[in-house]
């Protein structure tokens, strides 16, 4: 890793400001050469059209990818009412233009919006990364292919009109892990009458990650070296899980893949634990040198699913 950054053993999770224009694989690319490291990934794209928060990550934490990328997502967003285009984003084709006379007020924007918190069903866009027979839907749609998308489940925790200047309306949400910001400015244009596309999205937050402790993107794109505030330990990247606390012998069990009985098997530090977690459910495995892996209850035992060899350094 580059000289200067001193994680544990493990790596460790970066938070990045992505830029507009950029693909999230170009940050990708600017982090391994700037850190001098080839395991790098993001657990969750940004359009490239988008900006805000990434969180990247580093080493051999990239085994822990699968569960920072259902965090759910804030966002601050942009959406311009009565023009629709193809990819629901001002970088597509406008489609549809709209006049329907006097703009919708405030409160029926606001009044919309409310009505899409809550858990729902989405249609997501054509262009869009979800994958249809293992090919990515914006492959299929710049061919001019169109493929009838089933609507998935999402839920949106939070909506609020931020501004709202006719036509444009200002809006920040909080949603679950694959809502797509560009189906709800589709949707809010469809059900006030007159239509809408997106004109501008950031992402802010990521679970309990933050875009304000995140480095700039276009710095890893100049070489300089993000410093320790802009990283995250292993063991608080996934401190949204169960998490419990093992002596030495413990963890050193688990890693070389043995079961411990699961009472008795923390020690005071876990927190609340006077509920079992759930068989199956990820469990964190702490030791008082950092993170030791990923557990689950099986059998009422715990018993190792993704083990570090590696020691974390104090």
């Amino acid at each position: 890793m580059a000289e200067g950054i001193h994680l544990s053993g493990l790596g460790g999770a970066l938070v990045v400001d992505k830029p507009e224009g950029p693909t999230s694989h170009d940050v990708v690319t600017w982090a391994r050469k700037t850190l001098g490291v080839r395991r790098i990934g993001h657990t969750g794209t940004l359009d490239p059209f988008a900006s805000g928060l990434l969180v990247l990550l580093v080493g051999p934490v990239t085994r822990l990818a699968e569960y920072l990328s259902a965090l759910p997502k804030t966002y601050e967003a942009r959406a311009r009412l009565g023009i629709r285009t193809d990819t629901h984003d001002a970088e597509g084709s406008i489609v549809d233009v709209q006049d329907h006379g006097p703009a919708p007020t405030r409160l029926q924007v606001e009044t919309e919006l409310a009505t899409f918190e809550g858990c729902g069903r989405q249609v997501p866009p054509q262009f869009s990364a979800k994958k249809v027979a293992g090919e990515r839907m914006y492959k299929k749609a710049r061919r001019g292919d169109t493929v009838e998308l089933s609507p998935v489940d999402v839920e949106i925790f939070e909506m609020r009109v931020t501004d709202y200047s006719p036509p444009d309306v200002g809006f920040t949400m909080r949603c679950s892990s694959g809502t797509y910001v560009r189906a709800v400015a589709r949707d809010l244009g469809d059900r006030l009458g007159g239509g809408a596309h997106l004109t501008a999205l950031r992402r802010t937050a990521v679970g309990p990650f933050s875009v304000d402790a995140a480095v700039a993107g276009s710095s890893l794109r100049d070489g300089l070296t993000p410093d320790l505030t802009h990283w995250v330990e292993p063991a608080d990247a996934v401190s949204h899980l169960t998490t419990v606390r093992v002596e030495a012998d413990v963890a050193q069990r688990l890693r070389l893949g043995g079961r411990v009985p699961w009472e008795g098997a923390a020690y005071p530090g876990s927190g609340d634990l006077t509920e079992d977690p759930a068989a199956g459910n990820p469990i964190a495995v702490v030791d008082e040198a950092g993170l030791v892996g990923i557990a689950e209850i099986r059998d009422g035992l715990l018993a190792p699913k993704k083990m570090f060899t590696a020691v974390a350094e104090k």
